[in-house]
């Protein structure tokens, strides 16, 4: 059986049904472990502009971020100087409700009446940067001095695979582990069906600490486990510390192609010279395939105030799901038919986007294998004057479709790495 990250399929005809009704119908209104009541995720981000000392006006936002810089004097000098936290010091509680506030849908909808999945993503990236400063809280500071961004999207594991419209949705999370200078935030979301909430996915996101300008890295609080399953995180933590330093390594930007690898790098070669000529240059399609390179689609981004986060960049759930919505484009242009996403891997950020930037995004089908498509999405910043380009963010999506897909073809040495990149990550998801 597929064991999928992703997985959002067609929403069936029966979702009202199932809902129920709404949460806040059934019993008393939700409220949190210490009674208060649980957060709006329309609120998430106020919440956060109010513990950093962001305002929600521009011109205001740009000389609340200069004055930040003053604030360097209260970072730790160590991480021995902050009090140890637990993780329930961390714990958020968020609620999404899709039933009970109508208004709110339209929002989240697609045209086929499904959940637009960017949009979940959004949430997530804003519920673990709240998270992360809720383990960082100094009750003697006004304001953080600390900027917590989003520096790598691990892992999402789907617990149920339809995700509806029209039922309220609860976020929960807290920290799972902390390095130095890094948090692992762990979330989960659930839906209001039949009465009660049940799980959907369980989201793994890597947080990084860095100064009231974003210009270094900043100490954050150690992380004290409670009893054995709060110990079990944090040594499950370590664990994916460990696997992502050996992802990096094994990178194929950083070291040749295993031998197996190389042999089907050849072996797709050889199937593509022309018999006629046996010549190392004149390739030929075979049947039933698509060359790489006619397997893009590309977009353009003008960063505007609007889409920027608390510390004055563009908001990575923006990122996150622009480049969703190209890769499955991408993935429906090339199957011929409405795929559903089954996996995303490895939501890199390698550098912040700043207002203003033309953000470019490139899509690639990168490997195909029976019906499944993985997508590779590639964003840069270009500036216009110096004619620059900058990679800020990599990501990768594995689509479904419900018939079998054409077979991807490299041509050059670059897109054979891409294929062989591509066929990694699929592994991952299909046979981890």
């Amino acid at each position: 059986m597929l064991s999928a990250r992703f997985l959002l399929l067609r929403l069936p005809l029966t979702s009202r049904s199932l809902c129920s009704g709404v949460a806040a119908k059934h019993g008393k209104t939700p409220t949190m472990a210490d009674g208060s009541p649980p957060l709006h995720v329309s609120n998430v981000r106020d919440k956060l502009r109010e513990i950093v000392g962001a305002s929600t006006n521009w011109s205001d936002h740009q000389q609340a971020m200069a004055e930040r810089a003053s604030l360097s004097s209260m970072l730790a000098k160590s991480q021995s100087n902050l009090p140890g936290k637990t993780m329930k010091d961390s714990r958020q509680e968020v609620h999404l409700p899709l039933g009970s506030e109508p208004q709110l849908r339209e929002k989240y909808l697609t045209f086929h009446n499904t959940v637009r999945f960017g949009r979940i993503l959004e949430d997530l990236d804003s519920l673990a940067v709240l998270i992360s400063y809720s383990h960082t809280y100094n009750p003697a500071l006004k304001r953080s001095p600390l900027s917590i961004v989003t520096a790598l999207v691990d892992k999402i594991d789907m617990r149920q695979h339809i995700i509806y419209p029209d039922c309220d949705i609860k976020f929960t999370g807290h920290v799972s582990w902390v390095g130095k200078t890094s948090i692992e935030a762990k979330m989960h979301m659930s839906q209001f069906m039949n009465g009660a909430y049940a799980p959907i996915l369980d989201a793994t996101f890597v947080m990084v600490a860095r100064d009231p300008q974003n210009k270094r890295a900043a100490f954050v609080n150690p992380l004290i486990p409670e009893g054995p399953e709060e110990e079990k995180l944090l040594q499950e933590g370590e664990a994916n510390k460990v696997r992502r330093v050996e992802l990096s390594t094994a990178s194929l930007l950083k070291v040749a192609p295993t031998d197996e690898e190389r042999k089907i790098v050849h072996s797709l070669f050889l199937n593509t010279l022309d018999t006629n000529t046996v010549s190392f240059r004149s390739r030929l399609l075979p049947p039933n395939s698509v060359w790489m390179e006619d397997a893009k689609l590309k977009g353009l981004e003008i960063c505007h105030p609007q889409e920027r986060n608390i510390f004055n960049r563009i908001f990575g759930g923006f990122l996150m799901r622009k480049a969703y919505e190209l890769g499955w484009a991408n993935a429906c242009s090339y199957a011929g038919r409405r795929p559903t996403l089954v996996a995303v891997d490895d939501i890199l950020f390698q550098k912040p986007v700043e207002i203003g930037s033309l953000l470019l995004l490139s899509s690639q089908v990168c490997y195909t294998q029976d019906q499944y498509i993985q997508v590779r999405v590639h964003s840069e910043v270009f500036d216009p004057l110096t004619r620059q380009h900058s990679t800020t963010n990599i990501f990768h999506y594995t689509f479904a479709s419900d018939a079998d897909v054409p077979n991807i073809v490299p041509k050059t040495y670059g897109e054979s790495m891409l294929y062989l990149d591509g066929k990694r990550h699929l592994n991952q998801t299909v046979h981890p």
